[in-house]
């Protein structure tokens, strides 16, 4: 492979601009960017995978071993998404509703270029013979666009496709299968969504990361399908035989002053509902995690570590285990997806309940999205507080949810998913 370095450009937005440059250059994209935050096991790279040399060519059958089966024939850098959907490869189910913002389950390719971003360098990795158009962008910074503005109030109209009375009547059928014994812990989500809009998308997601930094968030363009992600949550990632998951279970608000903050972050960290949450998910991500690990290696790192983000305070727990060595990447990304924090347990029992449950097809949508190295580490996160945007039919729409167990109240799991999407709204909405 050949590296081209190139000093980083003596211009205010530089990263922005060269973004909004390569989005129009190229229909397969993939922007990983940590806003500067630092993480326990660290943030996701700062960078951009860009322009395909090879599509990865899914059928919808066994997808997870194409995806293996590629990296094996090429051992090339890989960037795309397992959606939510590929469970229905995994295991005997469905999903009944329809697919409107028309992304394909799984998407993956194999990038002309991975550009490393640091502050004062950028770094062109390929394997072409020069570095292309990048060479032009990067030695004449003006070939770049404009940086995008954050765009101002646009009046659009956001609709939930469930309302907030249909919401408390589901959570409450959920209540009566817990009591039943049916499930312990399920992961509902709603979908919010925007008709007729003409959006900017890097212009959006720039505005999303001012409004909610976050350190798995991402920028995906995928043809005419946009995913603009302000992802908090590593779902899985390895480095050489360690693998590691770190769910989120139990968010709270930040706080008006600095006092109110500390308590609010006291009250997420004491308390007994969202530790009894994150720990049925640990337990569950500890289970696909062992199917993958070499035996005894599995363990909690951490347990119920509390973050602190722009908008909220989080609740975290790692879990990390010895990969066995004959475990493929199709075994591992198998035995672990969906992650438990976006489904409930029993995993299997949940899954069907939520198709039957919820309102809307989930796509990309708790799915996730990150990078393969040549190598065959990988780093993925959990798409969540992210915006999906088809610009062909002009759809936007953006999914929230919480974990619902026996304790939750219908009204505060309302008030969580509108906490939770509220940067988002702000955005469509132009508030």
């Amino acid at each position: 492979m050949n590296v081209f370095r190139f000093a980083a450009p003596d211009l205010a937005d530089w990263r922005w601009r060269l973004l909004a440059t390569a989005e129009t250059e190229f229909d397969a994209l993939v922007y990983l960017n940590n806003n500067g935050i630092a993480y326990p096991n660290d943030p996701f790279p700062t960078r951009l995978y860009a322009g395909a040399k090879r599509v990865v060519p899914f059928t919808g059958q066994d997808d997870l071993q194409t995806l293996a089966d590629f990296h094996d024939r090429y051992r090339c850098h890989l960037a795309g998404y397992v959606g939510y959907d590929v469970k229905n490869q995994i295991e005997t189910l469905h999903s009944r509703h329809p697919n409107r913002l028309g992304f394909p389950e799984i998407w993956f390719f194999e990038p002309r270029y991975v550009v490393e971003l640091s502050p004062d360098a950028i770094e062109v990795q390929t394997n072409e013979p020069s570095a292309g158009p990048w060479h032009h962008w990067l030695t004449d910074p003006t070939t770049l666009l404009p940086a995008p503005k954050i765009p101002g109030q646009t009046g659009t109209i956001v609709q939930a496709r469930v309302s907030e009375a249909n919401y408390e009547a589901v959570v409450q059928q959920i209540r009566a299968l817990i009591e039943a014994g049916d499930v312990y812990e399920l992961n509902y989500c709603i979908e919010f969504y925007a008709e007729q809009l003409a959006l900017d998308p890097v212009g959006t997601y720039r505005t999303l990361c001012a409004r909610s930094p976050m350190p798995f968030s991402t920028f995906l363009k995928q043809q005419q399908r946009f995913v603009l992600g302000a992802s908090p949550e590593r779902f899985l990632k390895r480095t050489g035989q360690r693998l590691l998951s770190q769910p989120i279970k139990g968010t709270i608000r930040r706080g008006q002053t600095s006092a109110e903050d500390e308590a609010l972050k006291q009250q997420l960290r004491a308390s007994e509902k969202e530790q009894a949450e994150n720990l049925m998910i640990v337990d569950l991500v500890r289970n696909d995690l062992a199917r993958s690990a070499q035996t005894g290696t599995v363990q909690v790192d951490e347990l119920f570590g509390i973050y602190t983000f722009r908008q909220v305070h989080q609740m975290i727990s790692t879990v990390s285990a010895t990969a066995r060595p004959d475990a493929s990447l199709a075994d591992i990304l198998r035995h672990a997806f969906p992650m438990g924090s976006m489904t409930g347990a029993p995993k299997m029992r949940a899954m069907e309940r939520i198709d039957e449950l919820e309102a809307s097809r989930r796509g990309v949508y708790s799915g996730a999205i990150g990078y393969v190295t040549p190598e065959g580490d990988f780093d993925f996160n959990v798409v969540i507080r992210s915006i999906f945007y088809n610009a062909a039919n002009q759809l936007a729409s953006y999914s929230v949810g919480s974990a619902i167990t026996y304790d939750a109240d219908p009204a505060q799991e309302y008030a969580e998913c509108l906490l939770k999407g509220q940067a988002m709204r702000d955005i469509l909405g132009g508030a």
